[in-house]
């Protein structure tokens, strides 16, 4: 009879917990939810985020909510992991895909950097198509319709840790070294899937359309700046793109 007791009350104090947790999720979100909404009147310089990672050495802090601004990113180190297709992937651990999906990807980098004691910064970055360096043409910036990032990368803490080249223990992994980069930036709250990522491609696409004088240089990027574990409501990212001046016309050949 005691030990059905105890069941019981444990049961009921596990329910109690978890709805007393929902209900602190929902005034967080609330409260963050009006912060934005006042911000749509007077932006505020940096927005309202759950912050659980250091930047990176000289990184920019993010920027704010529904907002396009150019930004510019210091030289940095980073870890990088290419999608595998099921078909495709030969690097298997554990009887699992090691990286035919985003948590694939993320994993894998997870285990390079506890394994290299390298500590997690934040953010995330999450390229959307094959060749994150591709140029592209133009204002054209390719569709992000395979509705999964292509590449994920960890951001080392600085320029110094690590060494560039492949993972001597997982060849999926590649140590690069990335020039200072130039980007368009806006930030959002949701989700790092699609959804987000074409509401955010939308407004920048729509500001590369009226700044004639930049164009688009480089595949468009996701900066996912929060864990699984915070609600899509309260997640924040920057959805980017690399940009570049429009070279200026040369003085005419002879003869024209």
């Amino acid at each position: 009879m005691i030990p059905l007791l105890l069941s019981q009350c444990t049961f009921f104090l596990n329910g109690c917990v978890m709805r007393v947790m929902r209900v602190i999720v929902m005034v967080v979100a609330v409260a963050m939810l009006l912060g934005q909404a006042g911000a749509q009147e007077a932006p505020m310089a940096k927005p309202m985020m759950v912050s659980e990672a250091k930047l990176p050495k000289g990184f920019p802090s993010p920027g704010p909510i529904g907002e396009v601004i150019v930004k510019t990113y210091p030289a940095h180190r980073l870890a990088r992991v290419k999608l595998a297709g099921e078909k495709n992937d030969t690097h298997k651990r554990d009887g699992k895909n090691s990286g035919g999906s985003d948590n694939g990807m993320f994993m894998q980098l997870f285990r390079h950097i506890s394994r290299n004691d390298i500590s997690m910064t934040a953010p995330v970055e999450m390229v959307w198509t094959a060749d994150p360096l591709a140029p592209l043409d133009g204002t054209t910036v390719p569709d992000a319709s395979q509705n999964k990032p292509q590449s994920m990368a960890f951001l080392y803490g600085n320029e110094t840790i690590g060494t560039p080249g492949t993972d001597p223990q997982d060849p999926r992994v590649v140590v690069e070294d990335i020039p200072e980069t130039k980007v368009l930036s806006i930030g959002l709250r949701g989700g790092y899937g699609t959804s987000t990522l074409d509401r955010g491609l939308e407004k920048l696409r729509a500001w590369l359309a009226m700044h004639p004088e930049w164009t688009a240089a480089a595949a468009p990027r996701t900066l996912g700046y929060n864990s699984p574990f915070v609600p899509n409501i309260l997640k924040y990212s920057e959805v980017q793109i690399p940009i570049a001046p429009v070279a200026a016309p040369g003085p005419p050949h002879p003869g024209q």
